[in-house]
């Protein structure tokens, strides 16, 4: 009796050994929450567009780009090209090539086919340092690099803004009830900075309240050069980019007998919100003034 109780503890203990080798069931894993695309860090390249609009353009790497165009963005791979640089994506077309000391773009609406453009949105624009066309080289800021995107550019200084730009008004000219003045955005920062486009301009009265009667049309060109398109303007410190603004001083008499009065012209960078101010009293009639895009002189024909 003893020797069987001996063999069913033995095989007893046998048996929980053998249970608790066995493995443990596994735990699930915790699903990995997908993490979040990391916004590019390549330095944008802005694009002044003959219908007045901008393009910014940037280059993470050289198969892909992103443009932003009117308040969306796309993603874009690149793909052959018979020259330059040649990118499709996000239902659009963006092709760059150098000509003539510019970096010259077009953007297209995709066709069905999703891989030719066969529709121009925009044709645009901006300079490239050359040796050969001895074209003004950027002002590189601190953190930039001096070395071509993949898209073939050189990277745009940082947009002006209001606290760093003083306004001003330079020559004039008047004749046959028509006036035209020009002023200047003053850059009084320690780095260099670029304007591309068309200021916002608002007049004041003498009480300080907006002229809402009068409307600020934007004009290709210039008062004496029609027609032509915005193009960059880089601002070194203390350097001034010009824009001018013309106005009829002849009473409609159909609508108005007299003009009102404005005291102060308050004018923004193009894609800013901070205005800077300047007392200037003139009265424009017609109910509304017009402004030419930002250029890097001020208009010869007009006497300072």
């Amino acid at each position: 009796m003893m020797r069987r109780l001996t063999a069913f503890v033995a095989i007893a203990a046998l048996t929980g050994v053998s249970a608790c080798q066995q493995a443990e069931p596994e735990q699930p894993v915790a699903p990995v929450e997908p993490q979040p695309a990391a916004a590019s860090t390549a330095p944008a390249v802005g694009y002044a567009c003959e219908s007045g609009a901008m393009v910014e353009a940037r280059y993470p790497d050289t198969a892909t780009a992103q443009l932003a165009y009117k308040g969306r963005t796309y993603d874009l791979r690149s793909v052959e090209a018979a020259s330059g640089a040649r990118y499709v994506g996000s239902g659009v077309e963006w092709w760059t090539a150098p000509r003539d000391g510019q970096e010259r773009a077009t953007l297209s609406r995709l066709g069905p086919n999703e891989e030719v453009g066969v529709a121009v949105l925009e044709q645009c624009a901006r300079p490239v340092a050359t040796a050969a066309t001895g074209a003004p080289v950027p002002q590189v800021l601190p953190g930039q690099t001096t070395t071509p995107a993949p898209g073939g550019v050189l990277p745009a200084s940082t947009p002006c803004k209001g606290p760093q730009l003083k306004l001003a008004a330079e020559g004039g000219d008047a004749g046959a009830g028509n006036r035209v003045r020009n002023f200047s955005f003053q850059n009084l920062g320690a780095q260099a900075c670029s304007l591309t486009g068309y200021p916002g301009v608002i007049l004041l009265d003498a009480q300080g309240r907006p002229l809402t009667t009068i409307r600020a049309d934007q004009s290709p060109g210039s008062y004496f050069r029609q027609g032509q398109a915005p193009t960059p303007v880089e601002l070194a410190p203390r350097a001034k980019a010009y824009f001018e603004m013309a106005w009829s001083v002849v009473p409609d008499e159909t609508m108005q007998k007299t003009c009102p009065s404005a005291a102060t012209l308050r004018a923004t960078a193009p894609n800013d919100t901070a205005a800077v101010s300047l007392s200037f009293a003139f009265q424009p009639c017609g109910g509304k003034v017009r402004v030419s895009p930002i250029r890097a002189e001020a208009n010869p024909e007009m006497a300072t």
